[in-house]
């Protein structure tokens, strides 16, 4: 099976509709987008002379191209490997080496930085900008019939973050694309050609994934003009496009609702928003709810099973005089269709209901392993099951709720501390922005509580107030024995808070 199966039918019976636009700025139908990809799928297999199960690098900022890319690989029988956009030139380098990667598609500002590989990454050959002229030249390229490929040749290798040692590449197959698909109908969304796709997150990464859904359905996908999420430039749209969905991060959506005129946005205009990547704090989903309605789905997932661990539906957001409405609010849902979930502990014993311990997951979409990393593969999918590093636990009627990653949990005095409760805390004074716990190293305890705190414009609060907030709310041992006051946190490309970041603070401070 070949993941891009879904062009022709959709060409023919939707050939007339709006595939893609920048902006309000029409620029393809879904005839003309097929030609596009076949025609950049010949010259891939021609011109270019890769062959079946070659890696094809993207580095690229959001742009239309992206998705007649991503297909054009796959139609090719080619596997793509997509970049973060933000990555410094070493960590491209380091990326096309291991994945083998042999060509690279780049937006302008990124083809000096990821051309420093040429000549010194073995097989590298070629860096193509999707902004010349060469590039539609390829685009001309006479058309080829979809390659057959194996339900298990890899089709998307998506490079961690990281945060344990260099990144990890996440393969993910054929079939797992066509599950994670299934899933998204299942649970998620039903798509249709009269829905229009905001591109308003990375399309490297789950923005990316999900657009696949979308174009099987023949939705129309609109990439704003800025090439991100600019919440403006987002509520201008929705006065233009009807039947909008759109992925945004935690602190992405509390942009939306904190915005000046979030009240006079086209909310009835909204479909659906998805939202994941990061814990989202209850006092900032309900605030959501109250401005644009309840038409929020979460989803929690990563990587290595991608957007496809649990999920907390539209109804389960509205569903206000449930006696339990804030408990599961607060939680990450229930588990996708035809996903495991377990709790286990250190020596991988599942754990009793509502006790804390390592979320591992089951499904067939779960990634069939790191590319060129056996050892790290066999640490992470043990027995069947993903260990995620997120701790959380299972209720009695089965919803998730994430505590935090193993990584960030704090552990002062012998015991386990979740920054994610304290945020809560700090969250319910209306006057703070965003707010992020970490641990710093202390002598005589390992480690102690501190808080990076964002203020909303206008906005002046006390340590003493935040303290006495705490003691109200949380055990003594948990409060922050030190609150810094900042203009911004540290985010990833994807608007996720580097805790990493902070905590270089303390590293440098105490070395």
């Amino acid at each position: 099976m070949n993941i891009s199966s879904f062009l022709p039918s959709v060409a023919n019976v939707h050939g007339d509709k709006p595939a893609v636009s920048l902006g309000t700025k029409r620029l393809h139908t879904y005839r003309a987008f097929s030609d596009r990809v076949t025609g950049l799928a010949g010259a891939l297999r021609g011109e270019l002379r890769l062959s079946v199960g070659d890696r094809v690098g993207l580095a690229m900022t959001n742009t239309p191209q992206y998705l007649e890319i991503l297909v054009a690989c796959w139609h090719a029988g080619l596997c793509v490997v997509p970049m973060n956009s933000k990555l410094h030139p070493k960590e491209f380098s380091y990326i096309l080496d291991h994945a083998g990667v042999k060509i690279c598609f780049v937006t302008e500002n990124l083809t000096e930085g990821v051309s420093e590989s040429l000549g010194t990454v073995d097989g590298f050959k070629q860096v193509i900008c999707v902004n010349d002229d060469e590039y539609e030249t390829l685009i001309k390229h006479a058309p080829i019939n979809k390659v057959d490929v194996s339900a298990t040749d890899p089709a998307w290798i998506f490079y961690t973050s990281g945060t344990t040692g260099r990144p990890k590449g996440a393969t993910l197959t054929h079939q797992t694309l066509l599950a994670m698909t299934l899933r998204y109908y299942a649970d998620i969304d039903q798509p249709s050609p009269e829905d229009n796709y905001f591109h308003t997150a990375p399309m490297s990464h789950a923005d990316g994934l999900y657009a696949l859904p979308h174009l099987i359905k023949a939705s129309h996908h609109i990439v704003p003009e800025s090439g991100g999420f600019d919440v403006a430039e987002i509520f201008g749209l929705l006065e233009t496009y009807k039947n909008a969905t759109f992925m945004a991060a935690p602190t992405m959506l509390t942009r939306m609702t904190n915005h000046p005129k979030a009240s006079e946005a086209r909310s009835e205009n909204i479909k659906t928003i998805y939202y994941g990547g990061a814990p989202m704090y209850l006092e900032d989903t309900k605030r959501a709810i109250a401005t644009f309605g309840p038409c929020f789905v979460q989803i929690f997932g990563q990587g290595e099973s991608p957007n496809t661990g649990t999920s907390l539906s539209k109804e389960l957001h509205a569903d206000y005089d449930n006696p339990k409405y804030e408990k599961r609010l607060s939680s990450v849902g229930l588990p996708r269709t035809g996903v495991e979930v377990r709790i286990v502990d250190e020596e991988d014993n599942e754990v009793p209901t509502g006790e804390i311990g390592e979320i591992v997951l089951k499904s067939d979409v779960v990634m069939a392993g790191y590319w060129n990393d056996p050892e790290a593969t066999s640490r992470t999918i043990r027995n069947g099951w993903l260990h995620t590093g997120d701790v959380g636990f299972l209720d009695e009627d089965g919803f998730l709720t994430l505590k935090d990653r193993s990584k960030d949990m704090i552990i002062s005095g012998g015991t386990n501390i979740y920054p994610r409760e304290i945020e809560e805390v700090l969250l319910m004074d209306s006057r703070l922005e965003e707010v992020s716990v970490i641990g710093r190293p202390e002598a005589d305890w390992g480690e102690e509580v501190v808080a990076f705190v964002v203020l909303r414009e206008g906005a002046s609060i006390t340590t003493e107030e935040l303290e006495n907030l705490c003691l109200n709310n949380i055990a003594r041992f948990k409060r922050p024995k030190e609150y810094f006051f900042v203009d911004q946190l540290p985010k990833s490309n994807y608007g996720k808070i580097l805790k990493t970041e902070l905590r270089k603070h303390f590293h440098l401070k105490n070395s």
